[in-house]
């Protein structure tokens, strides 16, 4: 708990300094690119049409689910999975790539994951409200119900950085881990309540969804797709889950924590 009370402390202290990192992170990247910042949204909308043809038309035959239109089903729920996708991998790998240079300046390397996070934060953002605007031609105006999207997506912020906390520490001491952790994103991409229903499975195989739901991003991927579709309080209605969701995060950052505390100053021995 100490090792989680130190780490909490100094993202508060070096907030400031999270985030001119993430947003420098975000230049650097988009300066490597002719078409800069646009990349942001050109390659999600690549990945949509595609999930969109092979998903919504191969699979389905353009059937809808709980009377909710595919694209629109699938767009609500997968404008989120890009932040956490990215987030997790860069997160994972972000203490090994940049201790070399990061370690000659003054502050605790636990910014270091978190500013990796953050720096998704924002193409998520403009992301969303792209996709907010869009959903307005489709029949879905904004509600009341979007007001608890700042809950979502701080607890999505919250869960990427307590689990980068700890992948980005195994990841420095083993490599292999970063291998890992891609194949285990690629394997969650369908796992999770992005590109079908597991309510499909409720009736025959109940016991699959509730394994489904131990995945902290079920409960935020849902929670969007609620509030974007208008559909009521996921946070509410679903309270158990709320509690769930929010004790794992919390178990999950004291795990980080403490092994981040454990091995920060051995990092550079490792590499």
């Amino acid at each position: 708990m100490r090792a989680a009370m130190t780490v909490l402390k100094e993202q508060f202290k070096y907030f400031y300094l999270v985030r001119r990192l993430s947003v420098y992170e975000l230049k650097s990247n988009a300066s490597a690119n002719y078409l800069g910042m646009a990349w942001e949204v050109i390659q999600p909308a690549i990945q949509i049409a595609i999930y969109w043809f092979v998903f919504g038309f191969g699979l389905r035959g353009k059937a809808p689910i709980a009377g909710v239109d595919f694209f629109h089903w699938m767009l609500a729920g997968i404008v989120v999975w890009f932040m956490i996708s990215q987030g997790i991998l860069k997160g994972t790998k972000s203490i090994f790539s940049k201790i070399k240079i990061l370690s000659k300046m003054n502050f605790p390397m636990s910014v270091i994951p978190n500013y990796m996070v953050f720096a998704q934060f924002y193409p998520h953002l403009l992301l969303l409200g792209i996709v907010i605007i869009v959903m307005q031609f489709l029949g879905y105006t904004v509600n009341i119900y979007y007001l608890q999207l700042p809950i979502y997506m701080f607890g999505a912020l919250a869960a990427l950085f307590s689990i980068t906390l700890i992948t980005s520490t195994l990841a420095t001491i083993v490599q292999d881990v970063q291998k890992l952790i891609q194949s285990v994103m690629r394997m969650l991409l369908y796992l999770s309540p992005i590109l079908w229903p597991p309510q499909i499975l409720g009736d025959k195989f109940p016991m699959i969804v509730t394994i489904m739901k131990l995945n902290p991003f079920y409960y935020i991927i849902e929670g969007y797709r609620r509030a974007i579709l208008g559909q009521g309080w996921y946070f509410i209605d679903n309270w158990q889950y709320s509690l769930y969701f929010w004790s794992l995060v919390i178990v999950l950052f004291i795990i980080g924590a403490a092994l981040h505390v454990k091995f920060r100053r051995h990092f550079v021995d490792f590499i």
